[in-house]
């Protein structure tokens, strides 16, 4: 039985011992990460407006204002016809500005905490003693990162 009755909500009335442990090293609190989630928003949300409102606005002209429409431009091609193909070239590009903005933006950063994170745990976790085959290369890939 302890020395002192505990409280109603049993926690002990005597104070624990002052353990400091050291903070976890989570990826998602490095400031880098956030930058980088706040990249991938931003542009998502351009991207999905450009993208649903283009095929809203198709919805809406095809809905509300048929007459325009189904106004000629030349032959049997008329203006839905060609609102309808442009869908395809807005989703084109929205996939080309995606690649685009990942390739420049986002994966830059992501390297760059990637590797920032192997080190820290690298260091974590390095034993006094160098392991068996420290001084051979190491070989592409091997960190156990793959690529898409």
């Amino acid at each position: 039985m302890p020395e002192f009755p505990p409280r109603r909500d049993d926690t002990p009335t005597f104070p624990l011992p002052h353990i400091e442990h050291a903070p976890p090293s989570r990826i998602s609190d490095h400031p880098e990460f956030h930058s980088l989630r706040r990249a991938q928003r931003r542009f998502g949300t351009r991207a999905t407006i450009l993208s649903v409102g283009g095929f809203l606005l198709y919805v809406l002209l095809s809905s509300f204002v048929p007459a325009v429409m189904n106004q000629p431009l030349f032959g049997h091609l008329t203006i839905g016809l060609t609102l309808g193909l442009g869908q395809f070239v807005i989703m084109g590009v929205t996939a080309w500005c995606y690649v685009r903005h990942m390739r420049t933006r986002v994966d830059p950063l992501a390297r760059g905490l990637r590797s920032r994170q192997y080190e820290n745990e690298n260091r974590r976790t390095r034993p006094s003693a160098p392991p068996q085959g420290a001084g051979q290369p190491v070989q592409p890939g091997a960190r156990g990162f793959r690529t898409w």
